[in-house]
């Protein structure tokens, strides 16, 4: 049986991101220290990303945005996330989602959203 980190993790990469959302949240309530502002920054990526696919541009970029600062705090790894280039992307999506709300572009290339890299430690 799988974690709830892990299900997360699937549940995004497939663009599953309310039950990402649901599922990182459960695990962020039974968590403490460092690892509790991580998990938020994920929650917030996933919720970041169900309101891109639903077109709230402007809940999109208050996400993504929170997110981003969350975890720029945990790069170039944490928890076996590439999270360098996981918040690359992520900045990537929030210029394409500011680029949205303020009618600079008409839609969202959904190939530019990222699947979170497991990586090896070192």
């Amino acid at each position: 049986m799988k974690g709830l980190f892990e299900r997360g993790l699937e549940e995004f990469n497939n663009k599953l991101f309310f039950a990402a959302h649901d599922t990182w949240e459960e695990l962020w309530r039974e968590t403490t220290g460092s690892h509790r502002l991580f998990y938020q920054g994920l929650i917030q990526t996933a919720v970041g990303f169900y309101h891109l696919s639903t077109g709230n541009y402007k809940g999109a970029c208050s996400q993504l945005g929170k997110a981003l600062a969350k975890l720029e705090r945990y790069m170039p790894a944490y928890q076996e996330i590439d999270t360098q280039l996981l918040v690359d992307r992520l900045r990537q999506c929030l210029h394409d989602a500011v680029l949205l709300r303020d009618g600079g572009a008409d839609r969202f290339d959904e190939t530019r959203i990222p699947q979170i890299q497991v990586c090896e430690i070192r």
